[in-house]
């Protein structure tokens, strides 16, 4: 899970809350932290040949909103459907865990991940925020609900 975290943020800085820096001088016990399916948020990761390639996340706020955390594909397997794939899963998740709507924040300016989150069903919402420790980057929420 490091490994791969560690690559997204370096690939895409301004698509986390969280830099590179901050992330990397995590110890051990924080990646533990971050790795266990007891915490929140829960992450899962796409491996090609023993290679991690995609990374995902969710979480559950405390107002019991369904959050897709930590969309990120390796530069080389964009356009793969690995992307799709994974989205696919969070949503699978969210249903299984009793959630009919996934949402998440994503800069319009972004038009690959938006496109994506958008053929996977996901619709915009007037709802606009700054990306934390990034106020230069506006975000927009998008959602998703379950049609059963």
């Amino acid at each position: 899970m490091k490994t791969i975290f560690l690559a997204a943020l370096f690939d895409s800085p301004t698509a986390f809350g969280l830099s590179y820096a901050t992330a990397a001088a995590y110890s051990e016990q924080q990646w533990r932290d971050c790795a266990s399916v007891q915490t929140q948020p829960l992450y899962l990761v796409a491996m090609e040949q023993g290679q991690a390639v995609g990374l995902i996340g969710d979480g559950i706020t405390r107002s019991h909103e369904y959050h897709l955390i930590a969309m990120w594909v390796h530069p080389k397997r964009r356009g793969m459907g690995i992307g799709g794939r994974l989205v696919n899963a969070i949503q699978a998740r969210a249903i299984e865990r009793g959630h009919a709507r996934v949402v998440l924040r994503v800069s319009p300016e972004n038009s690959h991940a938006a496109d994506l989150y958008s053929r996977h069903g996901f619709k915009f919402l007037p709802e606009r925020e700054a990306l934390a420790g990034q106020p230069a980057i506006n975000l927009q929420k998008m959602e998703w609900r379950s049609g059963r």
